[in-house]
């Protein structure tokens, strides 16, 4: 990408937050999952990452930045839209690690139809729902039972869920429901001393945009925030680590917003 997207590869300093603590990612491989990989391993993580195959060469670079942090990072790669491979990523984290601690729901897809619902294929519907939905309640279902008081699931929502724009439709709808989900799990695991919260982010400059926007969109992204453009993902980390540590130990059922300015309501 052009301009390449900051992941704070140089500007993250760690304060210890999460040390001895393990966390499974998903769409670990770039944009927001790799700025939330290096927060988390400078923070005292080890990382299971989670990502497609055809991302290897973009994961491994994820994976030597956790390493040079000094923690592990363990990759995982296959489809989440298979409720096995979710099983596969909880299985291999608790086999490595003993324990999941923090849960990131991260992975998404998304592409834009200028000509809204009529352009939206059943086989894009289906993958759109599957990777944003689905994989998500498969491994919350997976991870709950090997994870501990104080543990943290963070989903990944997006300013579309109350701002849907009519070229995401069938993503408007996933990142929706990804916050009416947070908030019922939040109700469903308070017992277990599990919390559930949601980063719902505005424009991020990711791999995603340029792959699945019109390029005079692409141009202009991000400049109808208050802020006049779009974040980097290493804007987004902080608010993912804020979720995943004791700072947020009073806080499940909400969404923050990282969002430039624009309001979610």
């Amino acid at each position: 990408m052009q301009p390449r997207p900051d992941h704070g590869e140089r500007s993250y300093r760690g304060a210890e937050r999460l040390v001895g603590r393990t966390a499974v990612l998903t769409g670990g491989d770039s944009g927001i999952g790799r700025a939330v990989a290096v927060a988390f391993a400078r923070e005292g993580a080890d990382l299971v990452l989670s990502y497609l195959d055809e991302e290897e060469a973009d994961a491994k670079e994820t994976m030597e930045l956790v390493r040079q942090a000094g923690r592990q990072a363990l990759a995982v790669p296959g489809d989440i839209r298979d409720e096995e491979q979710c099983r596969r990523v909880v299985e291999r984290a608790v086999r490595e690690f003993g324990r999941i601690d923090v849960l990131v729901n991260n992975a998404a897809y998304q592409m834009s139809q200028k000509g809204g619902i009529l352009d939206i294929s059943t086989e894009q519907f289906d993958r759109v729902l599957k990777t944003n939905l689905y994989a998500m309640f498969w491994l919350c279902k997976a991870a709950v039972p090997h994870m501990r008081p104080g543990a943290s699931i963070i989903n990944t929502a997006s300013i579309q869920a109350s701002q849907p724009s009519p070229e995401l439709i069938d993503y408007a709808l996933t990142k929706g429901g990804i916050v009416t989900f947070t908030k019922a799990l939040s109700a469903d695991l308070v017992g277990k001393g599990i919390r559930v919260n949601s980063v719902a982010p505005g424009p991020v400059w990711t791999p995603l945009i340029p792959a699945t926007m019109p390029a005079e969109k692409v141009d202009s992204f991000g400049e109808q925030t208050p802020l006049g453009r779009a974040a980097q993902p290493a804007e987004l980390a902080p608010a993912y680590v804020f979720f995943a540590s004791q700072e947020s130990s009073y806080v499940t059922g909400e969404v923050l917003a990282v969002t430039g300015g624009q309001p979610l309501t």
